[in-house]
């Protein structure tokens, strides 16, 4: 059957992507006319269904309509059954468009609470992401005594330990980065076009990286005091900067005020005793050597979440922790891996932020389509309206190496117009959109590197002159897209300026002071400042990626991208290979004879 049905094209579902609660759709199917249709009906996962109706016949087709709309904030699945002469016909989604084939997946309508509003401040910021121990390090402060051992690199530009190199890994090797060394940074990030400031963790831990807690209302003592803190806070509101912190709430450290596994603080610990104020937090099989732990490592005990001691010390709005750091300046929250938190926890919490503060900031680590996770057997509602305002964007950074690296474009396509599809646009316009985090390689290695290079390797390796100049071109197209894409562009510190590095422990390496790359840092220099300078145009909608003759484009406003990394063929005729091209002349023909609108740009690069 030839069957017409776009959901990305409005003359098929208007409006485009989600919709709001109580907002009406319009489903438009065109069926060419050579077969007898009985009836064409939307069928949802749950078994309800709705008629289209015959609307009339145009040329060879004729058209089937449903107006309607949803009370329930929820990720609705549908697909169509078209009755015909010949038997039932199922329409499911292939990349937007109908194929009758019960193979392919159903289609998605995401519909969220009409009342949803994200943080108007965070729409068409740039961020910048800070790993506090490896970014900047200020001689005004020398670290305080710790309870753990810990060992200090004495050389700023040395490599983290491998984690081999302990058994167990310990990650106690610090280089003593603190907050008075942020503080002295801020002018150099003010310049960068930067608004908002996200701090891998702060709070007191035994471990470097800080994902174990020890007390949640402690400043680590390597960072600095909680004077320092309010002052480093202080400082980034002067110059308009917002700080958003992560929240590490699925888990506390073992060595820590609430288990204290090793005896180190005053308080009875969890650990010590099952009459502690704590003990309730954890789950333990075996008093007290066997307790749940996050992804099995000990020094990650679990905490129940839903437990409402732990709830009440997190989320008290008068005494809870949330509180605690809002009345220090905080003016967000990155909640570590959210698909382990129940929706109990960040309800509250949600609540909690926003009574504090309604303009506070909360965004979730979600590595798939936030839209539609499902975690632990239960279908998560993050972006219906009542939990997360956003999501780390890995879906985007896929899309954009794939396509930067790879040449993929049809993948690229599909994968952003999948989440501009599925995500609110209230979310979209804050999405964290990354190329590296403390998570992953480093961009400008992921992009270099095209083999597999063994784990022992990886410390001293670096990228040859010839592919480092490579990789950097990729860059920068990749900082095209991720800067003009829909949401929050955030840059984790030293990718400006080509650090280099696998995943942890040497994506976390010191920033290389004295070893710049000042193209690449000139470069982020010029887009960051072109983004400021266009932050409306890059807080309107983007509906449509075209490909045409291997160049990919979409609008932003009044502004086009232009991108094109299957070959080093430049888009204009006085276009200059890898650079940042920007026009405001009227009209521009490329060599393809396309004219260009003002008000456009383009960065290539080989692939």
């Amino acid at each position: 059957m030839n069957i017409i049905f776009n959901s990305r094209d409005d003359s098929s579902k208007n409006p485009f992507g989600a919709v709001k609660t109580e907002q009406e759709i319009t489903f438009r199917i065109r069926i060419y006319n050579d077969v007898y249709v009985d009836s064409v009906f939307l069928v949802l996962s749950s078994g309800e269904s709705y008629r289209l109706l015959y609307e009339g016949a145009e040329g060879d087709y004729s058209s089937y309509v449903l107006n309607i709309s949803f009370a329930e904030p929820k990720a609705y699945f549908y697909e169509f059954h078209i009755r015909t002469e010949h038997g039932l016909f199922v329409g499911r989604n292939d990349n937007g468009t109908l194929v009758t084939d019960e193979s392919f997946p159903m289609f998605q309508q995401t519909v969220y609470d009409k009342e949803f509003v994200t943080p108007g401040w965070a729409k068409g910021k740039i961020m910048y992401q800070i790993f506090p121990d490896r970014f900047a390090k200020s001689e005004k402060f020398q670290p305080l005594p710790a309870k753990n051992e810990r060992i200090i690199h004495e050389n700023w530009n040395n490599i983290p330990m491998f984690i081999e190199e302990q058994n167990p890994y310990l990650a106690n090797d610090y280089f003593c980065g603190n907050l008075r060394g942020i503080i002295e940074k801020l002018d150099y990030l003010k310049a960068l076009g930067v608004g908002i400031i996200y701090l891998n963790p702060v709070f007191e831990s035994a471990e470097n990286h800080r994902y174990s807690t020890a007390d949640y209302q402690k400043i680590d003592p390597y960072l600095g005091t909680e004077k320092d803190f309010t002052d480093f806070t202080k400082a980034c509101h002067k110059r308009d900067i917002r700080v958003v912190l992560d929240g590490v709430f699925s888990h506390t450290g073992a060595d820590s005020v609430y288990f204290n596994k090793f005896g180190r603080y005053d308080s009875l610990g969890a650990y010590q005793s099952q009459d502690s104020p704590y003990y309730s937090w954890y789950g333990f099989s075996n008093f007290p050597s066997q307790y749940e732990s996050w992804w099995g490592f000990k020094n990650l005990p679990n905490v129940k979440e839903d437990n409402e001691a732990y709830l009440d010390y997190i989320t008290n709005p008068e005494t809870g922790v949330l509180k605690f750091w809002h009345d220090r300046g905080v003016d967000g929250w990155r909640l570590d891996v959210a698909d382990e938190l129940p929706d109990v926890f960040i309800d509250r919490l949600r609540k909690t932020v926003k009574q504090i503060n309604p303009e506070g900031f909360i965004i979730g680590e979600v590595w798939e389509d936030a839209s539609n996770k499902e975690s632990y057997g239960v279908k998560r509602r993050y972006l219906l309206g009542n939990q997360l305002d956003s999501v780390m964007n890995y879906p985007f950074r896929t899309a954009i190496i794939d396509y930067v690296k790879n040449n993929v474009p049809q993948a690229f396509i599909s994968s952003v117009m999948t989440i501009l599809e599925n995500y609110p646009s209230e979310v979209l316009s804050v999405l964290m959109n990354s190329l590296g985090t403390h998570d992953t390689k480093r961009i400008i290695t992921e992009l270099g590197v095209c083999t597999e290079i063994p784990k022992n390797e990886q410390k001293n390796f670096r990228l040859s002159e010839e592919t480092y100049q490579k990789a950097s071109e990729m860059l920068k197209l990749a900082t095209l897209l991720q800067f003009t894409l829909p949401g929050i562009p955030c840059i984790y510190y030293g990718d400006e300026v080509g650090s280099e590095g696998f995943a942890d422990p040497y994506c976390r390496k010191t920033y290389p002071y004295g070893q710049e790359d000042t193209d690449l840092l000139n470069f982020y220099r010029n887009i960051t400042a072109f983004h400021q300078q266009y932050r409306e145009e890059f807080d309107t909608p983007l509906k449509k990626i075209i490909q045409k003759d291997g160049i990919l484009s979409f609008e932003r406003g009044s502004l086009t991208v232009y991108c094109n990394a299957g070959n080093e063929t430049c888009l204009w005729k006085d276009g200059v290979f890898g650079t940042l091209v920007f026009s405001e002349k009227s009209v521009l023909y490329n060599e393809y004879g396309m004219m260009l609108p003002s008000k456009s740009f383009a960065v290539f690069c080989k692939s």
